[in-house]
C-alpha cells in the first residue's frame, strides 16, 4: 500500500509510556514509509516543563526504539522543529492536536509550508497523560506516608 509520505517525524518526552504515545506512533507510521522519533532529553524537559522526567532519557529511548512503528530515534535537544527539519529532512511532522492553532505551532506550520513540509495532527488522548499518571502516583505515595 502506498503511503502518503516518505519520511515522517514526531517528538515527545515519552515519560511513563502509555496508550496515547503508542497511538501517535502507530498513526504516524500508517502515513509514512520511515518514521523518525525525537525523544526529549532530560535537560530539555527540565528547561521547558520545569520538571525532571520520571524515566531517565536512555530508558525512554530504549522503550521508543523497541516499538515496531519506529524506524529511528534521535535525541530532541531543542524545541526548534525547523532546526530538526534542517538536520533530518522529513516530509511531514506529526503532533497531537492539543497544540493545533497555538501561536507556536502556527509559526512552525508557516515555516514548514515554505519548504514543502506537511503538518498532520492527531486526536490527543484525553483520558491518559504522563502528567495525570505522575499525579496519581504522587497521590498514592502520599496515602502510604
Amino acid at each position: 500500500m502506498e503511503k502518503k509520505y516518505k519520511i515522517g517525524y514526531t517528538t515527545g518526552v515519552f515519560d511513563l509510556f502509555h496508550i496515547g504515545h503508542l497511538n501517535i506512533l502507530k498513526k504516524s507510521k500508517e502515513q509514512c514509509d520511515y518514521l523518525i522519533v525525537g525523544v526529549s532529553t532530560d535537560e530539555l524537559v527540565k528547561e521547558y516543563k520545569k520538571k525532571t522526567p520520571m524515566i531517565p532519557f536512555s530508558e525512554r529511548v530504549a522503550i521508543v526504539e523497541a516499538i515496531k512503528y519506529v524506524d529511528k530515534v534521535v535525541p530532541q535537544t531543542s524545541m526548534d522543529k525547523f532546526q530538526a527539519w534542517e538536520e533530518l529532512h522529513f516530509d511531514v511532522m506529526f503532533h497531537g492536536n492539543d497544540w493545533k492553532n497555538s501561536s507556536l505551532y502556527n509559526e512552525i506550520e508557516e515555516k514548514f509550508r515554505q519548504v514543502g513540509v506537511a503538518m498532520e495532527y492527531f486526536e490527543y488522548t484525553q483520558n491518559t497523560s504522563s502528567t495525570k499518571l505522575q499525579a496519581a502516583i504522587a497521590k498514592l505515595n502520599e496515602q502510604e506516608d
